[in-house]
């Protein structure tokens, strides 16, 4: 016999109450409301939660409680929407709204299928790192984006944070960084006690259109040392168990200070951003799409492909806008990279000020504020027809 509670709309419940019921289980109480929910299950403290995944029903805070106290949780969903959703607040069992009792049974004990929606039956997840030169080209607006794009795909992902020079993720996001996780991470890592379970506890979840995990950077670039690279290849190579994409925010340095450092074993400021390019499967690389950024673009553009050591290399010029290039700024952007760079079909992200300001103020996404922003669209199009493999795009659709 199982303790249950359901949250689910009133003709559902009455249905499966009773098929519960006659399978010898015992409905506690039930929940109108996600509030209702999460008050009854810290009350009762049941053995499981069969819930609609409507936002009515399914909230990150409920799933938190159901977590805290041990309840094992099956969501019901009622369409392609909803399934979404689910998956955005990180649940993925699920099943159909229409089931009936003995599927939600094998659920319940552990025997169910997982969500259809995700790419969680690839062996490792993939490892996205964005980098582009100095001066502001765009890195951490575009390693924000590439992870809300991949969360509203379905995907389990998290986004770190791996500047030492200037974290910038969760200010823009609007999340406290007083405790940054990536460097909690790290620091258990190093003694190899990193968990995805310590790692759930030391992220903070984005919750919007599409909800990711991120692991904040630190808020003192003093505090470098704390993020070694042999620790961050170890936090990758965890994240990678734990969620289908990793997205890393770098810095833009690539220098090795070894020359001027007596000492070979001590670590280096840039070793973070080295290891996370090398450890990475796609490069995403940032430029600003005029001619002060093109020229430190193209230069640093050597100096990336030796540092990280992997061919999968994406070209993104942002900020595209006549206004800094001239008539044709498409164009232009396109002739210049292949013609100093041999670098072909560079992905183009018009500037948008209005939709990029009101994401800041509102700490949102893209995806949030502006969701038919043109530079959001370029966004979407370079997550789905570059970073994410066509089997996977198979299943989604």
């Amino acid at each position: 016999m199982v303790a249950l509670v359901f949250g689910l709309p009133a003709a559902d419940e009455a249905r499966l109450r009773t098929d519960a019921i006659r399978h010898g289980h015992e409905v506690l109480a039930s929940g109108g409301s996600a509030q209702e929910l999460e008050v009854v299950v810290r009350a009762l403290r049941p053995a499981a939660a069969v819930v609609s995944a409507s936002p009515q029903y399914l909230t990150p805070r409920v799933l938190a409680a159901c977590d805290e106290v041990g309840v094992r949780m099956v969501a019901l969903v009622a369409g392609e929407v909803e399934r979404r959703h689910a998956a955005s607040v990180g649940l993925y069992e699920t099943t159909d709204a229409t089931a009936d009792w003995p599927t939600i049974e094998l659920m319940l004990g552990g025997a169910g299928q997982p969500a259809a929606v995700t790419a969680s039956s690839a062996p490792r997840g993939q490892v996205i790192a964005v980098w582009g030169p100095s001066g502001a080209p765009g890195r951490t607006t575009l390693a924000i984006g590439i992870a809300s794009e991949l969360a509203a795909l379905g995907h389990r992902v998290v986004l770190a944070d791996v500047d030492t020079h200037g974290a910038s993720v969760a200010p823009t996001l609007g999340l406290l960084d007083e405790a940054p996780g990536f460097a909690a991470a790290c620091r258990l890592a190093g003694s190899d006690t990193l968990t995805g379970e310590e790692l759930e506890r030391v992220s903070e979840t984005y919750v919007g259109a599409s909800s990711f995990r991120v692991l904040t950077g630190i808020g003192a670039p003093r505090r470098w040392p704390e993020l070694s690279a042999e620790r961050v290849a170890g936090v990758i190579a965890r994240c990678r168990e734990w969620v289908d994409y990793t997205v890393i925010d770098t810095a833009s340095s690539l220098e090795n200070d070894e020359e001027i450092s007596s000492d070979l074993f001590a670590p280096r400021r840039n070793g973070a951003t080295v290891a996370a390019l090398r450890e990475a499967d796609r490069v995403v690389a940032v430029g600003s799409a005029d001619p002060v950024g093109m020229s430190r673009f193209l230069r640093a553009h050597v100096e990336l492909l030796e540092a990280s050591g992997t061919p999968r290399v994406d070209v993104v010029m942002n900020r595209v806008r006549a206004s800094a290039i001239g008539l044709g700024p498409a164009a232009q952007v396109r002739q210049t990279l292949a013609r100093f760079g041999g670098i072909d079909d560079p992905v183009l992200v018009p500037h948008d000020q209005n939709a990029l300001d009101g994401a800041v103020l509102s700490g949102r996404t893209l995806l949030d504020v502006s969701p038919r922003s043109g530079a959001r669209r370029a966004i979407a199009d370079l997550v789905a027809l570059r970073l994410v493999p066509r089997a996977a795009r198979r299943r989604e659709r």
